[in-house]
């Protein structure tokens, strides 16, 4: 009997730990599934993972630079906490249309203007989540 109340007492005491860790990694590491809003965002610095409606998609345009040869777009969107410009590359341009709820993750957000942009860039996703 007094066996068993030790393991009971191993484990809960174990269990606790595993839960104590977890919870520390979590408050202390930004995971990509964590959602950032725009509020949040900040000139010159990554993006993880962010939604957004898009307001208004405006007209493609090409271009033909050193950095990039392609279509390009414009577009504005919104989350619960404030309104963003958005910088849509290549496919994303007939992707993405006014009223779409679209992610961008591992993304990047600039300032321009004095209004800040974000975008995927070179490196990151953008996937439209709900039309």
């Amino acid at each position: 009997m007094a066996r068993n109340a030790n393991n009971r007492k191993h484990n809960d005491n174990q269990t606790n730990s595993i839960l104590r860790e977890m919870k520390s990694v979590h408050s202390t590491n930004k995971s990509t599934s964590t959602r950032q809003k725009v509020s949040e965002l900040l000139p010159n610095s990554k993006i993880n993972r962010l939604e957004l409606v898009v307001l208004r998609r405006y007209p493609r345009r090409l271009v033909d630079s050193q950095n990039y040869t392609g279509a390009l777009a414009a577009a504005c969107g919104r989350d619960e906490t404030g309104i963003v410009g958005i910088v849509l590359w290549g496919d994303q341009v007939k992707q993405v249309k006014t009223g779409d709820i679209i992610r961008i993750e591992e993304g990047w957000c600039r300032s321009r203007n004095g209004e800040l942009v974000v975008s995927t860039g070179k490196n990151g996703r953008l996937s439209v989540i709900d039309r």
